[in-house]
């Protein structure tokens, strides 16, 4: 196209040529087909409940078809590679966590940059990981729980949703706080877990909330803390960790979303309101609260500030643990 040939030319004239032209998207179009919401984890653990809800909501309030597709594998960061290497023009979402935004880049070499390759969009809510453990374990509460560790070291394994995930870190932690030894089994996502934890085969699981939540209610999960600095308010008889005699030991769980870098600016702002706006909704919070969480209130630069900050305590974590992939 030669601009010099559009001297002249009105404001509205110009849009409407450029959105004539073949791939062009703005705010005003979009969006012009199918949004993906990529979930690094199978379907039925935390990560793809927040998707399924935000993708219902969505669909409704911006009229058009948003799906979930779960990627799971490598600690979350396929569905975030894929959406890193996506077209920049809104119809690949990431629903994320801190295990794949904040922890897995320090622990393997991705061939994307988290920081650089995916802009954030809005904070969805945060979760406490709570300490749970299979029925089969005696224990009611944690101090027998670490009795039963030192008297057995080595016997006792916990699940987690991946290696680098915030349960594998929570782990992790717990085992030097509490000067126990566990083994790490990690799974391809909640949901798979809990059939080994339900079966006996591992013992515990520091879980988010978001996913654990129904094992808790049914009975199967016996809760003996949360690893935040206040107790939940859906599990107000479950107390903290320090409160159970481990303290200085906090580990909580965000689901946020992402777009691919370069998204034009409009359509990444008219993600960001409709997002909070969703957020926002009396159901939503009533669900989001019902699993445990606290729904999102940052705004989208106060959601990136925190991002970056996960980004650096949790590589601090790892680089004095010497926690490794292997």
């Amino acid at each position: 196209m030669n601009l010099s040939s559009l001297h002249g030319v009105s404001r509205r004239a110009l849009m409407s040529l450029m959105m004539a032209l073949p791939g062009f998207v703005s705010a005003q179009t979009y969006p012009s087909k199918t949004v993906r919401l990529m979930v690094g984890a199978n379907a039925g653990g935390g990560t793809d409940i927040v998707a399924r809800m935000l993708a219902d909501k969505l669909a409704d309030s911006m009229k058009g078809v948003f799906v979930v597709e779960n990627r799971p594998g490598a600690s979350n960061t396929i569905a975030a590679d894929l959406t890193a290497k996506a077209a920049p023009d809104g119809h690949t979402l990431l629903v994320a966590t801190n295990t794949g935004q904040a922890i897995s880049p320090h622990l393997m070499k991705l061939n994307f940059d988290p920081i650089r390759d995916l802009i954030p969009v809005g904070l969805v809510v945060t979760v406490p990981n709570v300490l749970v453990v299979g029925t089969q374990v005696p224990a009611q509460n944690v101090k027998e729980l670490i009795s039963l560790m030192k008297a057995h070291p080595g016997e006792y394994k916990y699940a987690s949703s991946g290696v680098g995930s915030t349960q594998h870190i929570a782990g992790e932690g717990f085992n030097v706080a509490a000067g126990v030894k566990s083994i790490h089994i990690p799974y391809k996502g909640s949901a798979q877990a809990h059939q080994d934890m339900l079966s006996g085969q591992v013992q515990i699981m520091f879980d988010t909330t978001s996913s654990a939540m129904s094992q808790i209610k049914a009975g199967k999960f016996r809760a003996l803390a949360v690893t935040t600095a206040a107790r939940s308010p859906e599990l107000p008889q479950v107390p903290t960790l320090a409160e159970a005699g481990v303290p200085d030991f906090e580990m909580s769980t965000w689901y946020g979303v992402f777009v691919t870098a370069g998204t034009p600016a409009d359509i990444v702002t008219k993600l960001q309101t409709e997002l909070a706006r969703v957020i926002r909704l009396p159901d939503i919070q009533n669900r989001l609260r019902a699993l445990g969480g606290e729904p999102g209130q940052l705004t989208p630069e106060q959601f990136r500030q925190l991002n970056l900050q996960e980004f650096e305590r949790f590589g601090r974590l790892i680089r004095q643990a010497n926690i490794r992939m292997d």
